[in-house]
């Protein structure tokens, strides 16, 4: 029966009671542990993780072992890397008693040598590659060419841009093959006269579109 006036879920007689608003900060302890029972970690606080982590490009994460020790003459020659130009460390090994001249030549089949290696796990990790084949020689100058010339079995004129400007700088940063002011004479195996290459910064940013700035040199 319905009194008049009384509320239906009030009891005749006996002091109202108000529903119960729900309230949210008592259901987070439930909900953590529904979270923790479906192998889902609850957090109280939002976390902000950023980005994923990234590998720093031309950057070894430790010293390449595979490269140090090695014995010889302390060297660097110059590999690809962001499509950029980076030095790297390696060794050539030259026989004691080496005269000058010869000496030179050996340095250079050296450092080409080198260039022609395949990167090691840690620089093909770093993004390190080489654009020059191997099988290329080097030779001292002939009769008429300036006596600090090199002659290669490939003319340089075949040589991609990036394994010129990787040669060419390689051989500029050497002072067992670099001229006096720094450039380097290259020719190749045919008659024609070498030329003078030059190393320059951007040549070394940008190697695959600027090719070393090189002027003929008359032989005599």
């Amino acid at each position: 029966m319905t009194v008049r006036g009384v509320r239906p879920w009030t009891a005749v007689g006996s002091r109202p009671r108000f529903a119960a608003r729900p309230r949210p900060w008592l259901a987070l302890p439930l909900l953590a542990a529904l979270l923790t029972g479906c192998g889902i970690r609850a957090t109280q606080v939002p976390t902000d993780f950023g980005p994923a982590p990234s590998r720093v490009p031309c950057a070894l994460s430790a010293p390449d072992l595979s490269t140090q020790g090695s014995p010889g003459i302390p060297v660097q020659v110059f590999l690809l890397c962001a499509s950029q130009l980076v030095t790297v460390d390696r060794s050539v090994r030259i026989p004691d008693g080496t005269a000058e001249a010869e000496r030179r030549v050996l340095v250079a089949q050296g450092l080409l040598d080198e260039l022609a290696r395949t990167p090691s796990s840690a620089e093909k990790q770093a993004g390190y590659t080489s654009d020059v084949n191997g099988g290329i020689k080097v030779s001292g100058p002939r009769a008429k060419d300036p006596g600090n010339t090199f002659r290669l079995s490939t003319s340089p004129r075949r040589l991609t841009s990036y394994a010129l400007a990787q040669l060419v700088c390689t051989f500029a940063n050497s002072e067992a093959t670099a001229a006096d002011d720094g450039a380097v004479i290259l020719g190749g195996p045919d008659t024609g006269s070498p030329r003078r290459y030059e190393c320059t910064t951007e040549v070394r940013s940008r190697p695959g579109t600027q090719e070393p700035p090189s002027t003929e040199v008359k032989t005599g």
